[in-house]
């Protein structure tokens, strides 16, 4: 019997392998599900389990493989999925450094990219198979802006990370801050790896700026924070859509109490008006998400997973008209076939790609939430 059940158990787990290499879409990702961006990755490699067996009726192959939040890591699986495995598209990575690392890849090997990090623009070339899951940090700092003016802040400092992310929604900061006649009279930078930003904090409450922005991702986002507060900072204090998240949260405790975050719809997709288009897309995710991994476990970084996987879902169709997968006349064919999506509705916003955005979201994309009693709350016009 021992050695029946045995067999029996060799012969499923071959059918399930040899199902797995007869697959006729191979999608490889790249996350950083370890390292000091694990708060980004980790929900998006959890988010891989709940993926379909198929995509627009074609069978699928998910890789997944953890990049540990090294751009470096992130260039070797990304070369490893496109030239061992074959892959028709590219997904990752967690970080705009690592999505960077992998669309040189992504440029060397005519395969499309799901970036999971909101590179800004490049040279054409790369430009040209490089899609962003995240809303454009343009989009975001608008939010941030408009709220500022609304609220009567003339000035306000930054705190952020010293990296493509920080700079480039420094960037878009800076000139829409300008437009709303709002001066910026500090910029501090620090390190994700950083344990005390001490220094930065009192140069920050020493300018007494109106309010402070804090630009970075996942849990290194709580230190500035709570560094602020604790020394005794009294004016708004802003953060952008890569510090959302439970563990921030956690980290963070009482200190980001009244903090104002700029994000996704998914973090109050319950608060959302019931004729939002979105709502029903995040409550599919949400119910899927928090079957396999626990109430209120959902966030927004595995969403933009997810959002990949329903780009994919209206695109693969249209490019299995052209081409078979596992060919480069697939994949050019994919790459076109993205490119020209329209009104995808996603957990994030409703994706409308052309060949001038590779972005595709407008302003159903953002929404701003107040830090209450340890949960975000969705901020409403008065």
């Amino acid at each position: 019997m021992k050695f029946r059940r045995l067999a029996v158990a060799t012969v499923v787990a071959s059918l399930f392998a040899s199902g797995a290499a007869l697959a006729d879409l191979t999608v490889g990702i790249t996350v950083s599900a370890t390292g000091p961006a694990s708060a980004l990755g980790a929900p998006q490699k959890n988010t891989v389990a709940l993926l379909p067996a198929t995509v627009g009726g074609e069978k699928v192959n998910w890789i997944v493989l953890d990049d540990a939040t090294d751009p470096t890591q992130a260039s070797k699986n990304a070369k490893k999925l496109a030239e061992e495995n074959k892959v028709d598209v590219l997904v990752g990575s967690s970080t705009v450094s690592n999505t960077i690392a992998v669309t040189e890849i992504a440029v060397e090997s005519k395969t499309p990219l799901l970036g999971l990090g909101p590179v800004a623009s490049l040279a054409p070339e790369k430009e040209h198979w490089l899609f962003r899951m995240p809303q454009h940090n343009r989009i975001m700092a608008g939010a941030i802006a408009d709220d500022m003016a609304a609220n009567g802040v003339k000035t306000i400092g930054v705190i952020g990370f010293a990296d493509p992310y920080g700079e480039s929604f420094m960037a878009e900061m800076k000139k829409a801050a300008e437009a709303k006649g709002i001066q910026l009279t500090i910029n501090e930078k620090f390190n994700r790896a950083d344990t005390s930003v001490m220094g930065q904090a009192m140069k920050l409450i020493a300018a007494k700026p109106d309010a402070i922005l804090i630009v970075s991702s996942g849990t290194p986002s709580a230190l500035p924070h709570s560094t602020l507060v604790e020394r005794g900072y009294k004016g708004r204090i802003y953060q952008t859509h890569g510090a959302i998240g439970r563990d921030v949260l956690r980290v963070g405790g009482k200190a980001l109490e009244g903090g104002i975050f700029v994000t996704g719809p998914i973090v109050v997709g319950d608060q959302l008006a019931d004729s939002n288009p979105m709502k029903a897309v995040i409550a599919n995710y949400v119910k899927l998400y928090e079957a396999k991994y626990g109430a209120g476990s959902v966030g927004p970084q595995g969403a933009h997973l997810w959002d990949a996987y329903l780009i994919l879902d209206a695109a693969v169709p249209v490019a299995l008209k052209k081409a078979k997968p596992g060919t480069p006349e697939f994949r050019a064919a994919l790459r076109d076939a993205i490119e020209n999506t329209k009104n995808v509705v996603g957990v994030h916003g409703v994706f409308n790609m052309s060949p001038t955005d590779h972005f595709g979201h407008d302003e159903r994309a953002r929404v701003l939430v107040k830090v209450e009693n340890g949960s975000y709350k969705l901020l409403r016009s008065e």
